[in-house]
């Protein structure tokens, strides 16, 4: 065993991944967290199935990255196919669904982070939960304060990963209080915004006596001269889901979308099959197949009155958004630590030995695997970067 040793605070999932990377280089290694137990964000993240990647091309792939000319090269370190390959040494099978995101196959959550505890036990990682990361007293060796309770305790480590998370899900120990400290070392770090998260939408109540809760599916949704294609859902307070997650960066510069609900049919079409008949909203339900929410919602937005008006509208619908949902409830946070304060292996250039990974980087994607990807792929590369600084002694 290497008597050197390395520090990883924070036990979601970049977090656990570095623990593991290092301490199969036989480093002792210890993960602190905050918490009670590990895992809280990996989870939460899996409570409505566990979407741990996609199985795009690795082009199209980096393509969903704010910088995908970063990913590119991060996700050759670590990809979705390596990715795939570690929970089947873990004993899960894993399966691409019909979106092509891929998760676990028959098994929960709660078992799948059991199996990946009883692994970094078996490498001999020490878990220390309960114990926020207070600050860090000098470097090389690097002299850690956690704070548990009323009581703080000093640990003194060769290498130190953070993995501290961003501003989303407070409640999993992400509440970036640690960006404070990084400042007083002289790391820039960018202020969080939410990403993948709802906006806000005055409705009326007659609208949501109909439509609230209800879905919004195959849709061409724009924002910026972007489209993207997906689903929203209606909500009390406006609208949520996967298609305005792919346009997070475009809405907070222009929060404004248009909806196209009928993709694949031309005007031409939707003219031709509105003819005649029941009232206009009665035939685009019956004719046009298109949901009673999503006639609803244009009803709500465009209140249009002549054939002309409805037709416009299910192909060109407006609607002007207020705000997004607090950071609190969003899915992930935009904004951390700037890459340009970190090495190719995501060591900080100011404090040299002491690596992040994770959310607290400032890097941004939509749901869909890409997320969960993102934080593998960086616990790996920040743990075999920790690894390799020991293993040379710990020259810069």
């Amino acid at each position: 065993m290497n008597s050197a040793s390395a520090v990883v605070v924070g036990a979601g999932p970049a977090g656990l991944r570095a623990a593991e990377v290092i301490a199969q280089q036989g480093i002792r290694t210890t993960i602190f967290d905050q918490k009670a137990s590990p895992g809280r964000k990996f989870l939460v993240a899996g409570r409505g199935g566990l979407n741990i990647t996609n199985s795009e091309p690795v082009q199209e792939f980096a393509k969903r990255y704010d910088v995908p000319d970063r990913w590119t090269i991060l996700l050759q370190q670590f990809s979705p196919d390596d990715l795939r390959e570690w929970f089947q040494k873990l004993g899960v099978e894993t399966f691409v669904g019909t979106s092509g995101r891929v998760f676990p196959r028959n098994i929960r959550t709660p078992m799948v982070l059991e199996l990946w505890l009883e692994r970094l036990d078996a490498l001999g990682v020490d878990f220390q939960v309960g114990r926020r990361f207070h600050q860090m007293l000098g470097n090389d060796p690097y002299d850690l304060v956690f704070q548990r309770g009323k009581k703080f305790q000093l640990v003194t480590a060769d290498t130190v990963v953070f993995a501290l998370g961003g501003a989303s899900w407070p409640q999993t120990g992400s509440d970036a209080l640690w960006v404070e400290e990084f400042r007083r070392w002289g790391v820039q770090v960018r202020e969080f915004v939410a990403a993948n998260v709802g906006w806000e939408r005055s409705w009326s109540e007659k609208f949501l006596s109909v439509a609230d809760g209800k879905p919004l599916k195959n849709l061409l949704v724009t924002c910026a001269n972007r489209a993207v294609k997906g689903e929203m859902m209606i909500t009390k307070y406006g609208l949520e889901g996967g298609a305005l997650y792919q346009l997070t960066r475009e809405l907070r510069v222009a929060p404004q979308i248009e909806i196209d609900f009928k993709p694949g049919t031309t005007l031409a079409e939707l003219k031709e099959r509105l003819r005649g008949g029941v009232s206009i909203k009665e035939r685009l339900v019956k004719a046009c197949r298109l949901s009673p929410a999503s006639a609803a919602l244009i009803e709500e937005v465009a209140h249009p009155q002549t054939l002309g008006d409805w037709v416009a509208a299910v192909k060109h619908c407006q609607i002007l958004l207020e705000r997004p949902r607090p950071i609190a409830e969003a899915i992930s946070s935009a904004g951390g630590v700037s890459w340009d304060q970190l090495t190719d292996d995501l060591m900080l250039r100011a404090v040299p030995g002491v690596f992040c990974a994770g959310e607290m980087i400032d890097w941004e994607a939509p749901t869909g695997g890409y997320l969960m990807q993102g934080c593998f792929a960086t616990g790996t590369i920040a743990g075999e970067g920790a690894a390799k600084w020991i293993a040379k002694g710990r020259q810069p």
